[in-house]
């Protein structure tokens, strides 16, 4: 078995609206509370960090996928959105929706279409961050695909 370590470190001054500071290998950046619920809104915060490792997850899942499957890509994007509700002062991530673009170049088949459609669907239930979450957080797919 391999298992593979990431470590993160935390400097925070305390307090509900102060500022701090994480520190990864390749991710440093201040920390605060989002101007949506009523923070500072300095750096980047939990939920906009669970919506990046959501999205990149899957976009990378998607583009290795492709990658095994040889299909001609053309342009490959995405928006995500994450949603978190706020009842009686509970905050829950309650969804996080994905909407990505994939085209095929236009030598492309209706084939390579149909496994492009399968590989969509796949790289979301494929994904470690999917995995992780999944039965906490609801996953919706609105994807854009097709022939350029």
């Amino acid at each position: 078995m391999t298992q593979h370590h990431f470590h993160l470190k935390a400097d925070w001054p305390g307090g509900r609206n102060e500022v701090g500071y994480i520190e990864a290998d390749k991710l440093k950046t201040e920390i605060s509370i989002p101007k949506e619920m009523d923070g500072p809104d300095v750096g980047t915060n939990p939920d906009e960090m669970l919506l990046g490792a959501a999205a990149t997850c899957y976009i990378i899942s998607l583009g290795a996928m492709i990658e095994r499957a040889r299909l001609p890509l053309a342009e490959m994007s995405m928006d995500s959105e994450g949603i978190v509700d706020v009842t009686d002062g509970i905050f829950t991530y309650e969804k996080i929706i994905h909407r990505p673009k994939v085209f095929l170049k236009k030598d492309a088949g209706e084939r390579d279409l149909k496994k492009l459609n399968q590989l969509v669907e796949k790289a979301e239930t494929s994904c470690m961050i999917s995995k992780a979450i999944a039965g906490n957080v609801e996953l919706e797919l609105q994807a854009e695909t097709g022939i350029k």
